[in-house]
Order: structure tokens, then sequence, then C-alpha cells
């Protein structure tokens, strides 16, 4: 029986604002849920949570079977009481984290897979899940579904709609438990006419609320926003939204611009820990010698605990030393930025100034976090909400995972970034100097085929005399001058080329989105004198 109750207390175009009473409390949406995947907040503590305004979390049922397993956490009185958590919980099937499995065995009745190598394997099924959450005792419980990688042939994804239908019966026969709200997972992955089937099909059975699941998986933002696009308009308006897996604040800005109310990712944490952090400029990352003598906080315009107090260089210091401290800051700076985001929204809609909060958005977050990291930047992204006309998408037929979504590796958001992709092997003959049949015809080192010296880089002939070099010295070596404006004699005449705006002039950067305050590089305002 649900226990839930949602209320919607105004909407601006697509966008809601709306509200989900539980017995443990109520939630304001559109909400972002922490991700506490072993009934933990990686690097945040219960009462931080609490202090941050954290309405609603989640737990992992996988994870939760595996270790510490369900029958201790219901001897302890349930998740709440193992977790020391008043709030709303949110257990997700477990079917993200099985089908993500390398090896697994799909059938009608479940999925038989072993979570690591030489252990007894586990055969997960509707039922199973079923047992372990009610085990659990969350507020919100999800149903076993298959979700489908991305790409995936169209027929694949149509039994998989039809097999994820079933497994939601078997769910909803199985969950028993008083007091616990069973969401029906929408799948279909990048195909219109299989969204729409989904979607209705799984509102036909009446459940408390519906998620649009198989998102997230690298298709990029395009075919996300299209997959929400394909099946809201088939969910009830008196029911709430939930958007799996979806973290990027332009993702979830894009969604609630389409009518979705509840979000969860792991990236606000994952980013912390790596010491990448939000701001309402964009993101940065402490790492970057840049912030080393930085004495300004991560965003001057937040309010936390980390920017009244802390300093980019002490953060810097903190993750460069490997000090656990570091990324616990880290990660409460970027869980109340947000809060502070989803405040913003909730507030824009009830004003009824959702697209004016889109552009500004675009214009200060994402305009300022593109150019920071070198990529492109093409405006227009929030330019339109409306059904199948939202963004100009892809061929289908052609496309690979994509790295650039919530479902993205930390490892690659850097303020620099760089080529990771692997030379192959003609390119890497081509660097040595040798041709296709592996012969030597000269290298960078300014040797011929026979491994004579010819001349090189550093300015030295055949013989090694030297020449001249980039740093501006003669051939007896004498300095003449060098790129960084200093003389012969080695003093400065015109400054570092650095000097402008280098890593080492502490300014701040500017506040949130939507300020209108004149920034410069890094989001530091232009009209605050440096200390």
């Amino acid at each position: 029986m649900a226990t839930l109750e949602f209320r919607l207390r105004g909407t601006d175009g697509r966008a809601r604002r709306g509200e989900v009473r539980f017995p443990r409390g109520v939630v304001q949406t559109p909400v972002f849920m922490p991700v506490g995947t072993a009934a933990t907040v990686k690097a945040m503590m219960p009462r931080d949570l609490a202090e941050l305004g954290t309405q609603i979390s989640l737990a992992n049922t996988y994870h939760l079977h595996i270790q510490p397993g369900e029958a201790l956490v219901e001897r302890a009185g349930g998740i709440h009481s193992f977790m020391a958590i008043p709030w709303p919980i949110l257990t997700d099937s477990g079917g993200f984290q099985v089908f993500s499995l390398p090896k697994k065995e799909i059938s009608e009745e479940g999925v038989r897979f072993e979570f690591k190598k030489d252990a007894e394997p586990i055969f997960a099924s509707p039922e199973w899940s079923m047992k372990v959450q009610m085990a659990l005792g969350s507020d919100v419980v999800m149903a076993f579904d298959e979700c489908v990688p991305y790409p995936s042939a169209e027929g694949y994804v149509r039994d998989s709609v039809e097999r994820t239908l079933r497994w939601l019966d078997r769910s909803k026969d199985a969950m028993t438990a008083e007091g616990q709200n069973l969401f029906g997972i929408v799948q279909g992955s990048v195909y219109s006419d299989l969204r729409r089937r989904s979607a209705e099909a799984t509102v036909a059975r009446d459940l408390p609320g519906y998620a649009i699941g198989g998102v997230s998986v690298g298709e990029g933002h395009p075919l996300m926003m299209k997959a929400v696009d394909d099946a809201e308009p088939y969910l009830p308006a008196n029911k709430p939204r939930y958007l799996m897996g979806v973290g990027l604040p332009e993702d979830i800005v894009g969604a609630v611009g389409r009518g979705m109310d509840m979000f969860d990712c792991v990236i606000p944490t994952r980013y912390g820990r790596s010491g990448t952090c939000f701001t309402g400029v964009g993101r940065i990352r402490l790492t970057d010698r840049r912030y080393r003598a930085d004495l300004y906080p991560i965003d001057p315009a937040c309010e936390c605990y980390t920017c009244k107090n802390f300093t980019r260089a002490y953060l810097h210091h903190l993750l460069k030393s490997g000090e656990l401290l570091g990324t616990m800051l880290c990660t409460l700076h970027n869980i109340a930025h947000y809060h502070g985001l989803m405040a913003e929204i909730r507030a824009a809609i009830e004003a009824g100034e959702y697209a004016a909060f889109c552009e500004r958005f675009e214009r200060n977050y994402l305009r300022a976090d593109r150019e920071r990291r070198r990529e492109s930047f093409e405006p227009g992204l929030f330019a339109s909400f409306e059904v199948g006309r939202a963004l100009l998408l892809p061929r289908l037929d052609t496309q690979a995972a994509d790295s650039r979504d919530s479902a993205e590796i930390v490892t690659v958001i850097d303020d620099e970034p760089r080529e990771k992709r692997p030379a192959r092997a003609g390119e890497r003959d081509e660097r040595r100097g040798r041709d296709a049949s592996g012969a030597r015809q000269g290298d960078a080192r300014g040797r011929d085929a026979g491994g004579a010296r010819q001349a090189d880089t550093r300015g030295r002939d055949a013989a090694g005399s030297r020449q001249g070099d980039a740093r501006g010295r003669d051939a007896a070596g004498s300095r003449q001058g060098d790129a960084r404006g200093r003389d012969a004699g080695g003093s400065r005449q015109g400054g570092d080329a650095r000097r402008a705006g280098g890593p080492e002039s502490p300014r701040p950067p500017a506040p949130r989105a939507g300020s209108g305050a004149p920034t410069g590089r890094d989001g530091r305002p232009t009209n605050r004198r440096k200390r």
C-alpha cells in the first residue's frame, strides 16, 4: 500500500514544482538525492548531510546484499536505524549493478552472475530484489528491470522492454510489505516507439511513482534528453517522476525543463574525492598547479562550511598530500552546490522564470565550464523543451558510447585536458622515424636513417656543436633573450608570459550563475583587489 502523497504546487512550461510527502518527511521537488551506495554517502557524515538540507538519499540493494547482508540490516532496525538517517531513503533494485557486470546469464527467470572471481554465483530475480529491499525497509523501492547498454540493437531492446514489464508484474506481486512505495521503470533505450510502449504499459500498473531508466549509460546529453521527451508525455501528472542516475548540472537543468522531479548520481561525491569541484561558473580541479597559491574559497558565493573556512590553496595542499580532509571538504562543497542549484531551480519555477534561469545557467556556468577546459561551446542547449524538438540528434546507427554524460569517469575532468588516446602502431613508427617496414628514416632527434646526427631541435649541428636554441642562447651558449621576457643578462624585461592571470594570482571566482558580476578567467571577479 502506497504511503507517499505527491502534490503539484505549480508549473512553468513543462517544469514542475511539487512535493512528495512521506511518513518520514516532506521532499520538495525538483530534488537531488545524494547516493549512499553502501549505506554511506562517501566522505560525508550524516550530520553534515542534514545540515546541508538533504531531504532524501539512496542506498544500493546489490551492494548491501553482498556486504553486510540484508538480514543484519533488518536486525538493526532497518536501513534508517543502521545509517542513523531520519529522512526518506530510496533503494534501487540492483539491476544496474548486475547488468553492468561483464559475466552474467540473463533468462526469463532472472540473472545469474558472479560478483567477484571464484565467488559463489548469485541469482537475482524480481522476487530476490523485493525480498532484499523489504528487509532493508526503504521508503521507495525500485522494480527489478533490465538496463540495456548503449548502443543496443532495436530488436534486443524490444525484447528487453517486454521482459522488464513481466518482471515489473512479478515485482509488484512480491512486494507485500506495508509502508513501502514501489516505482516502475520505463526502458526503451533511444527508440521513441519503445519508450512510449514501456511508459504506457508501466503506468497501466498504477504504481505510486515512475522512473525513466536506461539513461546516463554513454549516450550523451542529446540522446538522454530525447529519451525523456519520448517517455514524459505518457507519465501521469499526479505522480512523482524520477530520472535515474543523472547528475551533471546541465543534464539536470535540461531534464527539469522536461518535467522530471527527482535525480540521483555519484558525480558530486566521486568528483569531490578527486578534487573536482562545482562552482557557479563551472567546474575547477583543485589539484591543478594554478590553485597552489590561490587564497580564495572554491566559490565566494557559496555559504557551505568549506567555502566559509578554507582556501583553494589549502585544499590543493590537502589533496596533493593525500589527506582525507581534502576529499571530505570538496565532497561537502559539491553536495552543498547541488542542493543550492536545486533550490534555485525551484525558486525559478515558482516565479515563472525557468526559461530565464536556463539562459543564465548556460551563459554563466556552461559556457565558462566549456571554455575553461578548451572545449567547443554552442549556445542554445536549453532553447526548447518541446517534445521531439529539443535538439538536432545524431544518427543512431553511427553512435558509439560517449564519455561526456553523467556516467563519465572522473579522470577525464580536468581544467587542462590531455590527449589520452594511445598512438596507433603506424603513428608510433612515424614518431620514431621508421617507415612501414620498420627501417629507420630519421627521427625527431635529428638523426638520419643510419643513426648519424644531422641537427636537432636543441640548436646543434650534425657534429653536435651549438648553433642557438629556443631558449635564446647563441652558439657559444650565451644568453640573448628568451620567451619569458628576460634580456641576455637574465633580467626581466616585460614580465612572465604567465604573469597576467597566472595561477599564482589569487583572485576570487564569480558569484553563482545569474548574479551579473563581471568575471575573468577561472570565474574570478574582475572588480576586486588582490589580497
